[in-house]
């Protein structure tokens, strides 16, 4: 079989396994906090209203986390 063969799995560079180990752990920890909340939800129905957070205000929240991420081109 030749090296191009697609159906041979090809190995990562340290650093891309790397970073592909740390992306699947942050996709973990995100799925295991949104399990939480919603586990809690099941338990406790939904949280008052008075201690929720607008989602207009966690939309403009995000939006300015991924401008300091990734300021516009000039």
């Amino acid at each position: 079989m030749s090296t191009n063969d697609p159906s041979i799995r090809q190995p990562l560079e340290p650093a891309a396994a790397d970073a592909v180990r740390a992306y699947a752990a942050r996709t973990r920890a995100d799925a295991d906090q949104l399990a939480s909340v919603l586990e809690d939800i099941a338990a406790n129905g939904l949280p008052a209203v008075d201690d929720c957070t607008p989602w207009e205000e966690l939309r403009e929240t995000h939006l300015a986390r991924l401008t300091t991420q990734r300021p516009a081109v000039a």
